[in-house]
């Protein structure tokens, strides 16, 4: 009992799970989510809209900030060395320039003194014994006033040498270590056109970015439908390789009970053998297709290899078609996102002609900032952080570029005119592929109608082959001529059924409706 129930359990646990099952539809949505030329193409318009809104920053003012610093082996000097040196002096000289013009002046009145003195004593107004005195003492006046004149001398030369020597230092730059910090506003007001231009090519870039996304769309689309009915198709050949397998050997178990009886001969039986062998080898490489289709599937649809599947339409007997009508030609150029994005091309070739032309123009642009600096120069060489604010207004005129900008808008034009001759191609390639996709839709319709009728008749043979076999008025290799003819007959409506929907997808594609 206990082994019993475990063979269950382990029956149970290793029970494949049920296949899923898959429609069109669903297949289409998964290859959208997995297809990675999707996923590029999203980053493509991601990359665009990001680009166009750089582009709008191009009009907007925009603000740099920077800062820096500096070492210098040498000082910056404003004053050369022999002006230090006589700033260094100034007192000394001043005080000798003033001592050799005040010793003549001393000199002169201690002699009109003496010679008053004599003078007085001569006449007898004073005697000369006070003549004496008072030319002893005019003696020591005259001795103190030069000493006293030495000493202001001296003091005048000390206080006029340090205050010049303050002159000098304070002429010193200390530029040794220098920082700077400056913030710069500037503002286009007009670049020829330039940045307008620039902005129209961001536009039209991103709408191309959008019509490459949905050409990718398309292509994604068109490639999981031809996977999709390749596998639907494979899987009928399938189903009808196991019925004529099934048919072949049911004819050589006939065989057989009428060798062993007697009324057929050994080759009839190895003339069914043979046949039996190359039913047995069609089914093997139909199923070895069938594996390697559902793989292609599966990896568009973004699923694991092996993953067991099972399409919606795989195991129908017919596949339903659309009746053949007049297909909506006249906006397919419209439609299509190739003549779209060459459109956009040649727009694009048109800004890029006035983006060139603006090297013709003159540009002008406001610009205000502030400049900080330490040292500082707005009073003096001060070691602090100090600024001023600027504004002005930067002209750009061009005078001579050797013929650069004319050069590049010829270049740009003829970049249009070739982007123009593109677009012409294009549209008749593109007249000319939707003229043979409806043609090929019309031939696939009218094969399928035949490929039908054909089934038909080779079911009615098939039928009359083995009733004549049983009535023993026909052969055995009557009835596998009417085996042999009934298999491709039902080979033929399935390729006629699959190629009309591979028809009408290349048709829907080339008119940029899939």
């Amino acid at each position: 009992m206990n082994k019993l129930l475990l063979i269950l359990i382990s029956l149970l646990t290793f029970a494949p799970a049920d296949a899923e099952t898959l429609s069109l539809d669903s297949c289409r949505a998964r290859a959208l989510r997995a297809n990675k030329q999707m996923g590029m193409a999203r980053m493509k318009k991601r990359t665009a809209e990001n680009a166009r809104k750089a582009a709008r920053t191009k009009y907007l003012p925009h603000i740099d900030i920077s800062g820096g610093y500096m070492y210098s082996s040498r000082e910056i000097s404003i004053l050369s060395d022999e002006q230090q040196a006589l700033l260094g002096n100034a007192g000394t000289a001043a005080a000798q320039a003033i001592g050799s013009k005040t010793a003549p002046i001393m000199g002169n009145m201690s002699q009109n003194v003496t010679s008053a003195i004599h003078n007085m004593a001569a006449q007898g107004i004073i005697t000369p014994a006070q003549a004496q005195a008072l030319g002893s003492l005019a003696g020591q006046a005259g001795s103190s006033f030069s000493q006293m004149g030495q000493e202001m001398a001296q003091q005048l030369a000390q206080a006029g040498d340090a205050l010049g020597q303050q002159i000098a230092d304070a002429f010193k730059t200390n530029t040794h270590h220098v920082f700077t910090a400056s913030a710069i506003l500037t503002q286009p007001i007009y670049m020829g056109g330039a940045i307008t231009a620039g902005n129209r090519m961001a536009d039209i870039a991103e709408r191309v970015a959008d019509t490459n996304m949905e050409a990718t769309e398309d292509n994604v689309l068109y490639g999981i439908d031809n996977a999709y009915w390749t596998v639907v198709s494979l899987r009928q050949k399938q189903r009808l390789a196991e019925s004529y397998l099934e048919l072949v050997r049911k004819l050589e178990s006939n065989i057989r009970k009428m060798i062993r009886n007697g009324v057929a001969t050994k080759a009839d039986g190895l003339k069914v053998s043979v046949a039996v062998n190359e039913a047995d080898m069609t089914k093997a490489k139909v199923d070895n297709g069938l594996a390697l289709a559902k793989m292609s599937l599966c990896q568009q649809c973004g699923m694991p290899l092996d993953s067991d599947i099972t399409l919606e339409d795989e195991n129908k007997d017919e596949l339903q078609t659309e009746p053949v009508g007049d297909y909506d030609t006249a906006g397919a150029l419209e439609r299509r996102h190739e003549l779209q994005m060459l459109n956009d091309a040649i727009e694009i070739t048109k800004q890029q002609t006035k983006l060139a032309r603006a090297g013709y123009m003159p540009q002008v642009a406001l610009m205000s900032g502030v400049l900080f600096s330490n040292p500082s120069v707005y009073n003096s060489f001060e070691r602090k952080f100090k600024g001023a604010f600027n504004v002005g207004v930067m002209v750009r005129i061009p005078v001579l570029d050797w013929g650069e900008t004319m050069y590049n808008v010829r270049a740009s034009r003829y970049a249009t005119t070739l982007a123009q001759l593109k677009l012409s191609e294009a549209q008749e390639m593109i007249e000319l592929q939707i003229s043979q996709c409806t043609f090929k839709v019309r031939e696939a319709n009218k094969n399928l109608y035949t490929a039908r009728r054909n089934i038909e008749k080779a079911e009615e043979n098939l039928r009359c082959a083995n009733l004549g076999f049983k009535e023993g008025v026909m052969q055995t290799s009557d009835v596998m001529a009417a085996q042999t003819a009934w298999l491709q007959a039902q080979t033929q409506r399935i390729d006629a059924e699959i190629e009309v929907k591979l028809s009408e997808t290349a048709l829907k594609k080339a008119l940029g409706q899939i």
